[in-house]
């Protein structure tokens, strides 16, 4: 997905096989757009719980899931689309104005994101209606 304001695309990380088990690392600025200002995640997510419902003025991000699976549903203000991540070596890349929302997040469940910036809650647009009205005032 692609628009005039933001985007949206899968990233695979490189993936060392070893008998001990396999590695998987990331460098900013490397495999991602952006260097890494901050890292959080998530865990003991209820599974019927839902997670993001906003999107960021600024902030660019990559979302994995380091165990289990959960579904994020992507909206650019024009489509929507949804993605199952489950794979730890893939994530997908959320740049700056794009409403995201996560759910149906399975048992035992890790999401881990990497973050262009801080945290500022300023850079968040929390209501829909303002996250539409934000694109408007960027020409998308």
């Amino acid at each position: 997905m692609n628009t005039a304001t933001g985007f949206v695309r899968e990233i695979e990380l490189p993936q060392i096989h070893d008998p001990r088990g396999d590695l998987t690392f990331v460098e900013g600025g490397n495999h991602l757009p952006f260097d890494i200002a901050r890292v959080y995640y998530l865990y003991n997510v209820p599974v019927d719980a839902e997670r993001g419902g906003h999107a960021h003025k600024h902030l660019e991000q990559v979302v994995f899931a380091l165990s289990g699976s959960f579904r994020i549903k992507i909206d650019d203000g024009v489509n929507t689309s949804e993605y199952w991540l489950r794979d730890p070596k893939k994530g997908l890349y959320i740049s700056k104005l794009i409403w995201r929302e996560m759910d149906s997040f399975s048992q035992g469940a890790v999401c881990m994101v990497l973050a262009s910036h801080r945290y500022d809650e300023a850079d968040y647009v929390r209501d829909h209606k303002d996250f539409m009205s934000a694109l408007r005032m960027t020409g998308a």
